[in-house]
């Protein structure tokens, strides 16, 4: 019997304070398209945060609507986009991004991120009119594998796209997680000052659903909301995004939200550390972390919790993603970490 799944951090409902706030204003009559009192304060309150007052701030229903929204707005059709080969886009979204007609150009990288040194090739073409031509950078901050950039990483990017006349897109899906990791160096305003566009992800973070679009490039302001509403993602009801951020913006709680995430993670990787126990697939103090585990192990821990097989190793072990949310109870932390050790 499942006791307890880490399969994702999404398997929740919302924190109570989203809840609250949406039934207290349930019968109040508002604006319709993101027009509403609540979805313009929570943009004020993020443009506060981030430091951008001219930022243009977008909700929408989720993380890969907000990845097609952004670049099928900002790419030609004979433009690309770059990503990590683990990257969302290139994995997980069953080809929305080709759909559109824009080739994603997949990098191996084993850490998830992308540095200068893996995109020049990319930029290298010839001959000139005969293949993509890349436009957009993609990356996501935390990595699918949990890993999070430096600020000296993200800058040296950010230089390079500068130079370079390259969009850099961060899919911040996770970022809350990302931005209160015990490792962290970047602030949100580093991080608006750093990239064109990015989100900060509620869905997996205390929300029903949604995510907040940040636009902080003026060159790619302007037609965006033709591009939500012709994707379909212009809600009539739009305040149902803007409730559930307001609500979460208030005192930070989706960061506190994502502290909690993180630290019970983290405390699963202490446990295996303080065994001897010191093989994992990436370093990550985010809320994914991905222990490399013998397979009669990964066997005995699948009979009362959820998680996956993320990579197979050898004929011996694998690495399994562990995935803790913003609701999960310590309480399940200590017993998966009870059973992991007697069956290590």
């Amino acid at each position: 019997m499942i006791i307890h799944s880490f399969t994702n951090d999404y398997s929740e409902g919302c924190h109570p304070a989203v809840l609250q706030a949406l039934a207290h204003t349930n019968l109040e009559q508002q604006t319709g398209y993101g027009e509403d009192e609540y979805s313009l304060r929570a943009a004020s309150t993020l443009r506060t945060l981030i430091g951008k007052p001219d930022a243009d701030v977008y909700f929408v229903a989720g993380g890969t609507l907000a990845n097609l929204l952004v670049l099928s707005s900002v790419l030609k059709p004979f433009e690309s986009v770059i990503s990590a080969e683990t990257g969302h886009i290139n994995t997980h979204e069953a080809g929305a991004i080709e759909a559109t007609g824009h080739k994603v150009e997949a990098i191996i990288s084993p850490d998830g991120k992308l540095c200068p040194e893996d995109i020049q090739p990319l930029l290298d073409k010839f001959p000139l009119y005969h293949t993509v031509r890349p436009r957009v950078v993609y990356i996501s901050n935390s990595t699918e594998i949990g890993t999070i950039y430096t600020k000296m990483e993200l800058t040296e990017l950010s230089e390079f796209c500068r130079t370079n006349d390259l969009i850099l897109f961060m899919d911040g899906a996770r970022l809350p997680s990302a931005v209160t990791a015990h490792s962290n160096e970047l602030t949100l305003a580093d991080i608006a000052r750093l990239t064109d566009v990015f989100y900060l992800g509620g869905t997996k973070c205390g929300a029903l659903f949604g995510e907040a679009v940040v636009i902080t490039n003026d060159a790619l302001k302007k037609d965006f909301p033709y591009h939500q509403k012709q994707r379909g993602a212009m809600l009539a009801k739009g305040r149902s995004l803007g409730v559930q951020f307001d609500a979460l913006l208030q005192d930070n709680l989706i960061f506190d939200l994502a502290r909690h995430a993180n630290e019970m993670a983290v405390k699963i990787s202490h446990a295996l550390k303080v065994k001897g126990h010191h093989n994992f697939l990436t370093d990550s103090d985010t809320n994914q972390i991905f222990p490399v585990l013998h397979y009669r192990t990964i066997n005995e821990l699948q009979k009362r919790y959820g998680f996956y097989v993320w990579e197979h190793i050898n004929e011996e072990e694998a690495a399994v993603r562990i995935v803790t949310s913003w609701a999960t109870p310590e309480e399940k932390i200590d017993a998966f970490i009870a059973d992991l050790e007697r069956n290590l």
